[in-house]
């Protein structure tokens, strides 16, 4: 059982607790954990969660990714990152990948390269990435909702590992006559 007494408060205690079970997690140390923070209790839950997804343990989750952000950065990306979460959190996805927002166009591809779905925000709009490639462009305004149908749309063959071929015969059928699959994201 591990646990970090007194560690503080929310923010503090988070910090001490992410530190103090994590390493020892990491380590192959432990099989229990106990978040004890001076807060509300649900808080402490959501904390340890929060420390097992950050080491791939428990159940799954989407885990969202942003840049630290520079002077390159375009558009309302703290923002975008905060809705993005509170959504992502309200919907409680079953599903494991990573969603990366980066800030700018110049970084964020290459930044967005190893998730599985990635925006990368311009001048009002956004490159909408899958496993690192450009499928789609999409207002600013619309992030949040594209990103929540992506997740929702996500299948077994996009997850990683996955090569993000088209699944059933028909589509197969047509990329192999055209060489062109149209991406599963939602329309711009």
């Amino acid at each position: 059982h591990l646990g970090v007494t007194e560690s503080g408060t929310l923010d503090t205690g988070t910090v001490k607790s992410s530190i103090g079970i994590g390493a020892l997690l990491a380590d192959g140390i432990g099989d229990t954990i106990r978040v004890s923070l001076a807060a509300d209790p649900v808080e402490e839950v959501k904390v340890g969660h929060r420390i097992l997804k950050s080491l791939g343990i428990g159940r799954p989750g989407v885990n969202i990714i942003a840049c630290p952000t520079c002077g390159r950065l375009v558009g309302a990306l703290f923002t975008v990152v905060e809705e993005v979460e509170e959504a992502v959190a309200e919907q409680d996805f079953d599903k494991n990948l990573d969603v990366a927002l980066m800030g700018c166009a110049v970084n964020g591809p290459g930044e967005a390269e190893g998730a599985d779905l990635g925006v990368s925000l311009g001048r009002g709009r956004a490159h909408f990435f899958k496993h690192g490639e450009v499928v789609d462009t999409i207002p600013e305004d619309e992030i949040v909702d594209a990103v929540l149908e992506a997740i929702e749309n996500w299948d077994e063959g996009d997850e990683a590992g996955g090569d993000g071929g088209p699944e059933d015969k028909e589509e197969a059928d047509a990329v192999e006559t055209t060489g062109v699959t149209k991406p599963d994201l939602p329309p711009s």
